[in-house]
């Protein structure tokens, strides 16, 4: 059985270019370990470079990208999958329910739109997808400060923070995402 990793991440490369560098890096390694790539379909910023690596190291993509923004992020046509949504609210549906798990690049707004929801659903218990932040530079050390911060002011029990694995880069991803998966086929079996 083939996994899936739903990789959500910045419409723009970011001015770090490790952040283009590890895009690049956890493609192509998605690809060699023969997972399936899940992302929003985008032919820009590290959305492109993700896919373009899975791509050029023969990997199986799938994109899903609402009508509106397939001209704003290019919509990369040429993928193994490529869907059209009507909404975003139906984009990231498709993109999760694809998926076997999160990882989790730099990006901005729609990246944390997309962290936040998984976040709360699995904090809800309507799933258990690992979800790994890539932390390429301490990108997310805010965002992991502001996850303290909530819990520390007793809006959320100490548990939210067990459902974010953050690793230090993509080749950190990946080797969280071998084990992981090789977990849950011990435990499926």
């Amino acid at each position: 059985m083939q996994h899936s990793v739903c990789v959500y991440c910045g419409s723009r490369p970011g001015h770090d270019e490790a952040f283009t560098r590890d895009a690049e890096t956890l493609g192509r390694g998605l690809a060699e370990a023969g997972l399936r790539l899940v992302y929003g379909a985008g032919d820009v910023g590290l959305m492109g470079s993700v896919a373009r690596a899975a791509q050029q190291a023969g990997g199986d993509t799938f994109g899903v990208i609402p009508a509106h923004l397939v001209a704003w992020e290019v919509g990369k046509t040429d993928l193994t999958r490529y869907i059209v949504t009507e909404t975003m609210h139906e984009r990231k549906k498709v993109m999760f329910m694809n998926s076997d798990s999160v990882a989790v690049l730099p990006g901005g707004a729609g990246s944390l739109d997309e962290l936040f929801e998984v976040l709360t659903w699995r904090q809800l218990g309507l799933h258990e997808k690992p979800i790994f932040l890539v932390n390429t530079n301490g990108y997310w050390d805010p965002f992991m400060s502001l996850m303290n911060h909530v819990v520390d002011h007793g809006f959320a029990d100490r548990t939210l923070l067990d459902y974010v694995t953050v690793v230090a880069d993509a080749d950190a991803a990946l080797s969280a995402l071998r084990r992981a998966f090789s977990l849950r086929n011990v435990v499926t079996e």
